[in-house]
């Protein structure tokens, strides 16, 4: 019963995670009809393209906000309603005005479920189970990302009007949500240190944790008081939570400067470099997609095993080595049939089971209770921040320095990341989010 309540109850939740790789990769099918339709200039049409990138970065900043004030789980309804309201505005917008409003809100619903839905699966969680139920958002946003390639495909022969049908038929899985979070209950530790209902939350307990759900009930409550019997300070940027927020930040930035967004966003560029032309586009959605799919399935099934530090230092290293070998093949120019897309392969492969895989679960876990809105918040607003940066300025850097120097880059990087997992991360697997808290917060 614990166990099938608490799996469903995530599984409802990562469907929000669905949601953000749909709505995230589903552009990439429809953008070259939605500049011919309104006729865009270069200008207009990046902004088109962006425009739920930046709702992205603001939903992200401010969704601690509602996440901490109405709730994980009406929070969550926002979330649905506002993938449901993207997609049937941009399928049915007549201007572009109106169409950019509405790819604006999917941001904002992407940037927002970054923020609450990995806070949810981690507060309702076993803690022996945490980082796969966890590691089921990021799944699920990989999953996402495929079925909209797939969807792409397969509506784009319905002729001129195809675009609005690749966005529009993503109210059906946001409507699903809408109306299976009803049947999800409120996370039992915002019942309690944010609203005080301490016996609607132990009813809740009991399902997750049926033998001890008395005593966790207990640890939440003590987490609100600091080791000299003081109630914790509510501001995430007081000195006490210096160690969590350090830790969240330099995650999330080594996330990013691995170049991942780059090669996701422009691998048919890259391989274009390499001297290669039919297959690229092959080779970005297809390869790149299934191997991202199956190395973050594979990560989520271990990481309660083997734990994240493991996970990340093995990632690492893989990280380094294909970037390396990257920018070794561009330095001397030897591009012979498919280097470079199996050394890119190689990397998808290494950063889905690392990065991939933990960054949600590791930034979900570190945060004490009282700021742990806050904490995502923090950690998911860097991350899209920096993924902007690396969008935006990646073209130019790939141009005027060329594969060599600009993939030397991600993989010094990768070098500074490998230490900073070795020296300072701390592993926590198998611990309760209240013995996380005691372990970095109080020492």
């Amino acid at each position: 019963m614990r166990k099938n309540s608490v799996m469903a109850w995530s599984m409802v939740v990562a469907l929000g995670g669905f949601l953000f790789g749909f709505d995230t990769a589903v552009i990439s099918g429809a953008e070259k009809s939605i500049q011919t339709y309104w006729g865009l200039s270069v200008f207009q049409h990046g902004l088109t393209i962006s425009i739920a990138l930046i709702g992205t970065v603001i939903g992200s900043m401010l969704g601690s906000k509602p996440s901490d004030r109405f709730g994980r789980k009406n929070t969550l309804y926002f979330v649905a309603a506002a993938y449901l309201l993207s997609s049937i505005g941009t399928a049915f917008a007549t201007n572009w005005y109106t169409f950019l409003l509405f790819r604006f809100l999917g941001g904002l619903g992407v940037g927002t479920s970054s923020v609450t839905a990995p806070i949810y699966i981690s507060e309702v969680s076993p803690a022996e189970r945490r980082g796969n139920l966890v590691g089921l958002f990021q799944f699920n946003v990989v999953l996402g990302i495929m079925i909209s390639y797939l969807s792409n495909y397969l509506i784009g022969q319905g002729g001129e009007a195809s675009w609005r049908w690749m966005l529009g038929v993503q109210a059906f899985p946001s409507l699903l949500f809408i109306v299976l979070i009803r049947f999800i209950p409120e996370s039992p530790r915002w019942l309690v240190l944010k609203k005080g209902e301490t016996e609607k939350a132990l009813s809740i307990l009991k399902i997750i944790n049926p033998l001890n759900y008395e005593r966790d009930l207990v640890d939440i409550k003590k987490s609100e008081l600091d080791s000299q019997g003081r109630k914790h300070n509510d501001s995430l940027f007081s000195a006490e939570y210096k160690k969590p927020a350090y830790l969240a930040v330099l995650f999330a930035f080594f996330n990013q400067v691995s170049g991942i967004n780059a090669i996701i966003y422009y691998a048919p560029r890259i391989f274009e470099m390499a001297g290669l032309g039919a297959h690229s586009s092959l080779l970005s959605t297809v390869g790149i997609g299934m191997i991202n799919f199956l190395f973050t399935l594979f990560a989520i099934n271990i990481i309660d095993r083997v734990g994240r530090k493991l996970l990340m230092i093995i990632g690492s290293i893989g990280l380094i080595c294909s970037l390396f070998m990257v920018a070794f093949t561009f330095y001397t120019g030897q591009f012979e049939g498919f280097t470079i897309p199996i050394y890119v392969m190689i990397f998808i492969a290494f950063f889905a089971f690392s990065q991939g895989a933990v960054i949600w679960v590791f930034i979900s876990e570190i945060f004490p209770n009282q700021v742990r809105a806050q904490g995502q918040t923090l950690g998911s607003s860097t991350h899209w921040i920096m993924a902007a940066i690396i969008a935006f300025s990646f073209p130019f850097f790939a141009e005027k320095l060329g594969g060599a120097v600009t993939f030397s880059f991600f993989g010094t990087m990768m070098v500074l990341q490998l230490i900073f997992v070795w020296r300072f991360m701390p592993e926590t697997k198998g611990k309760s989010l209240e013995q996380i808290e005691t372990n970095i917060v109080m020492h």
